[in-house]
């Protein structure tokens, strides 16, 4: 792998590796195969997760439905990273299945902030003066 590989981000490989785990993740929660009390009557979506460069290292991005007690949830998750990680592993078709650490996806959070940003009264303003130019 080059020094250059790095700099141009994710590999093809551990993209599709990260779908793989992301796919089996989501799978695994909706059955419901972890038993946690934080967990219980909690729909989680996956909505990504990350590969290190050598695939040990899964960085799954969780996000309950509704957003409400994220922190409890990723924290279960965490609890249980080894029980996930074995059960799956045989789905991966891997010699070494990768570590798991979740975290919280903080994405939706960031894309209603600049939402909220884009509908301000000032923005609409900025917008409104920079229309007038154009004429």
């Amino acid at each position: 792998m080059s020094k250059n590989n790095k700099l141009n981000g994710p590999t093809q490989r551990s993209l599709r590796m990260g779908e793989l785990v992301r796919h089996a993740l989501a799978a695994m929660f909706a059955r419901g195969d972890v038993e946690d009390d934080a967990l219980r009557g909690a729909v989680i979506t996956v909505s990504e997760v990350r590969m290190s460069p050598d695939l040990k290292l899964a960085n799954a991005y969780i996000m309950p439905l509704g957003g409400q007690h994220a922190e409890e949830i990723v924290a279960a998750l965490n609890r249980h990273r080894k029980y996930i990680r074995g059960r799956i592993s045989p789905q991966l078709n891997v010699k070494f299945a990768p570590k798991m650490r979740f975290h919280v996806d903080e994405t939706f959070e960031e894309a209603s902030r600049i939402d909220a940003l884009l509908r301000s009264e000032k923005v609409k303003r900025d917008l409104a003066e920079n229309d007038g130019e154009a004429d």
